[in-house]
């Protein structure tokens, strides 16, 4: 159960960066002991690896915040995230898996599922984030970009945090993550008919 819930708070914050959770537990599983990565993800605590993340980490950062930037980065993104979803759900879950060196053993023996449904959830996340974001810029003419793309990298970092020391935390930040966007989704809306009404 708490497997489950680490890993879907890291693939969830996988889904709003795709580098945080994956830095995270990598570093994690370098720095802390209580986070012992499965022999298959045990990669991501190498120095290079975590060099590598960090500074796709910056990119990311900074792409983001840039408007039409940002909607192009999305577009990228969408094939990165599901995958660090994926990939941070499998180590998060403490999965057996291995390196895969049979396909049909790896099918035969569910290890696939932890790595899906990290993948689903990231996907979820991220489909969800790029409306919000396509709306919000839209009516913004670009100026949220930097402000949502900040309180992504927050709930990310949050979500990353909560999930390899506080599993059962992660509940509520993803309640509190989901209630937030809706009331942001509803304002767009309102603000939007509210621009359809002035010039008549």
């Amino acid at each position: 159960m708490l497997e489950a819930l680490a890993g879907t708070g890291l693939a969830a914050a996988a889904g709003l960066n795709a580098y945080i959770p994956l830095l995270a537990l990598g570093l994690a599983g370098r720095f802390v002991d209580v986070v012992q990565l499965p022999i298959g993800w045990a990669w991501l605590s190498n120095e290079w690896v975590l060099v590598g993340l960090g500074v796709l980490l910056v990119i990311e950062f900074v792409a983001d915040k840039v408007p039409a930037v940002d909607t192009v980065n999305d577009w990228i993104q969408t094939l990165v995230r599901p995958a660090s979803g994926g990939i941070v759900f499998g180590g998060g879950a403490l999965t057996e898996t291995a390196v895969v060196t049979d396909p049909a053993e790896f099918f035969e023996s569910n290890q696939w599922v932890p790595i899906v449904t990290g993948v689903a959830v990231a996907l979820a996340v991220h489909l969800a984030k790029m409306a919000l974001r396509a709306v919000a810029n839209t009516l913004t003419f670009g100026a949220a970009a930097p402000v949502l793309s900040t309180v992504e990298d927050i709930g990310s970092v949050s979500l990353s945090v909560f999930a390899l020391l506080f599993p059962l935390l992660v509940v509520v930040v993803l309640a509190a993550l989901v209630v937030a966007l809706v009331l942001v989704f509803r304002r767009l809306r309102r603000r939007r008919a509210e621009r359809a009404v002035a010039p008549a």
